[in-house]
């Protein structure tokens, strides 16, 4: 059971982490693209380059979001693996599925591409910042809200609603995490 369990664990993230991963890279690639007709118009029509195809970042798109959907298995077979070896309670398996750490991480990248995206904004506006630093905001933010609705249920009301404030809601949560835990008492 054990060599099984190993086995679906490491096959299922070498195809599904590994070919959602593939194919999100090559999407760009065939992405189309809008080409401005003149200064200040909006986009009136699609590149025609030959490397462009509308049908193959579609199925790439599917691809990502199937193989996206089906990764929820590595998780959840490496648990059941490190259950029934007994090793659950070892220090790599607690690291690995640490919240606090998790979320001073998430919430550190959430505040600092939020100050990037908002200077941006403010000055420049590239596009290509915020092309590259919103995913990473919007990833950092979705970390905090699922890790924070995975907290023990044993912290006071109110800790995983402060999840959700843009920007510092991060924050707030793991300070409020630390201030409950009975380690820092």
């Amino acid at each position: 059971m054990e060599g099984l369990l190993l086995s679906i664990h490491v096959l299922a993230g070498i195809v599904f982490v590994g070919g959602s991963a593939i194919a999100a890279s090559l999407f760009p690639r065939y992405a189309p693209v809008a080409v401005d007709s003149a200064v200040g118009d909006a986009p009136t029509r699609v590149s025609t380059e030959t490397e462009r195809n509308r049908a193959v970042a579609l199925a790439l798109h599917r691809v990502t979001r199937g193989y996206g959907l089906f990764g929820i298995v590595v998780p959840v077979v490496g648990i059941a693996a490190a259950m029934v070896q007994g090793r659950i309670g070892e220090i790599w398996v607690s690291v690995s599925m640490t919240l606090l750490r998790t979320l001073r991480l998430a919430a550190a990248v959430e505040l600092v591409s939020l100050v990037v995206l908002l200077g941006n904004l403010l000055t420049t506006h590239t596009p290509a910042v915020a092309t590259l630093v919103g995913p990473l905001h919007g990833t950092a933010y979705l970390v905090i809200v699922v890790t924070a609705l995975l907290a023990p249920a044993a912290l006071p009301s109110g800790v995983r609603w402060r999840a959700v404030i843009p920007g510092v809601g991060g924050l707030l949560v793991v300070r409020r995490m630390r201030n409950h835990s009975p380690e820092t008492r």
